[in-house]
C-alpha cells in the first residue's frame, strides 16, 4: 500500500528524528558562536531565526574575526517535542527544553520543506513555566497546527494577520486586540522617548515580515504563535555632528561605513504570542520577543 504524504495527515517527524535535529542544532549553535563564522548559520537554522542569527554572527566576527574560543557551550536538557499530523510540505514540530543560559525553557520550531531535508530551527524563544501553554492533543498525544487563513483558524487574529497587525499597531496605536506590556503599549512610549533627544531624532516604520508564522492549538481553543516583523529605524544628529558607528554595525553594514549624520537600520525581530479563540474578551498576549538589527546603512 503507497502512503501519499501529500495528501495524508501523519505525524510530522519520529522522536528519534527529533532529537536528532535538537542536538545538531545545539552542535550548530556551538561551533557558530565560537568560530563566528557566518556560513555555519545556514546548516542548522533557516528562514527568521536564520536571519536573526546570521547578522548577530557578522556582527560578532566584525569585533572579534578570530572567533571567541570562551564561548561558554549551550546545553539543553530534559527536551519535550509537541509534534502535530500534517498533510503535504512543509512539515514541523515544537521542541522544548531546559537551557543552561537562564534556566528557562528554550523553544524552537523546526521545519523542513522534503522528505529527505535536514530539519532546520526557524524560531526560538525562552518561555518560563508560567507562561508554557497546555496544547491539544488528539488521543495518540499529536498536536494540531492551526491554518494561518483567518477562515480556519478559530482565534480572535488569524497566524497570517498577525504580523500585518502587530506592524499597524506599532505604527499607528490603533488595536484593541494587543495586551498592553513591554513589547506593546511600553514599547511604543520607549520609542517616543528615544525619538527625541538632544541634538537626534529616531523615526521608525513597522512592516509585516515574508517568513510564515506557525501556529499550534492549545486546550483552551486559542494557540500559540510564533511569527516575525521587521522595523526600520533612520536617525539624524544634527548638522556638523556625525554618528558612531561601533565594530559591530559595520559588519552588517550595507555599502561602506561613511561619516554621516544619518542612518537607516533594518531588524528583524521574532515573537511568540498567545492568540485567544475567536469570541473571547482575551487579549493577544506576547510571551518573548528575539531582535536582531540585520542591515545598516550610512546616508
Amino acid at each position: 500500500m503507497t502512503v501519499h504524504g501529500e495528501r495524508e495527515m501523519l505525524p510530522a517527524v519520529s522522536k528519534a528524528e527529533a532529537a536528532t535535529a535538537l542536538k545538531q542544532f545545539t552542535d550548530g549553535f556551538n561551533a557558530s558562536n565560537s568560530k563566528l563564522d557566518p556560513k555555519v548559520n545556514p546548516t542548522y537554522e533557516t528562514e527568521s531565526l536564520l536571519a536573526v542569527d546570521q547578522a548577530l554572527t557578522k556582527a560578532g566576527h566584525a569585533v572579534s574575526p578570530q572567533g571567541n574560543p570562551k564561548f561558554p557551550p549551550l546545553t539543553l536538557t530534559s527536551p519535550h517535542f509537541t509534534v502535530p499530523r500534517q498533510a503535504g510540505w512543509p512539515k514541523v514540530f515544537l521542541a522544548d527544553a531546559v537551557s543552561n543560559r537562564n534556566n528557562t525553557r528554550w523553544f524552537l520550531v523546526f521545519t523542513r520543506d522534503a522528505m529527505g531535508a535536514k530539519w532546520k530551527a526557524s524560531y526560538l524563544s525562552a518561555l518560563s513555566d508560567n507562561q508554557i501553554p497546555q496544547f491539544k492533543t488528539d488521543p495518540d498525544g499529536y498536536a494540531e497546527v492551526v491554518p494561518a487563513d483567518a477562515k480556519d483558524s478559530g482565534l480572535k487574529v488569524a497566524p497570517g494577520e498577525l504580523g500585518k497587525a502587530y506592524a499597524a499597531y506599532l505604527n499607528t496605536g490603533k488595536g484593541e486586540v494587543f495586551a498592553p506590556g513591554p513589547a506593546t503599549d511600553q514599547w511604543r512610549k520607549l520609542r517616543e522617548q528615544q525619538g527625541r533627544q538632544p541634538g537626534a531624532r529616531i523615526q521608525y516604520e513597522d512592516q509585516p515580515s515574508d517568513y510564515a508564522p506557525v501556529a499550534l492549538r492549545t486546550k483552551d481553543g486559542g494557540a500559540l504563535v510564533f511569527f516575525s516583523t521587521y522595523y526600520h529605524q533612520q536617525k539624524t544628529v544634527s548638522e556638523g555632528a556625525r554618528i558612531n558607528i561601533p565594530p559591530e554595525i559595520k559588519g552588517i553594514m550595507d555599502g561602506p561605513a561613511k561619516s554621516s549624520n544619518r542612518m537607516t537600520f533594518t531588524t528583524l525581530s521574532e515573537q511568540v504570542v498567545k492568540v485567544p479563540a475567536a469570541g473571547t474578551a482575551e487579549k493577544v498576549a506576547f510571551l518573548h520577543r528575539l531582535e536582531a538589527k540585520t542591515s545598516a546603512k550610512s546616508l
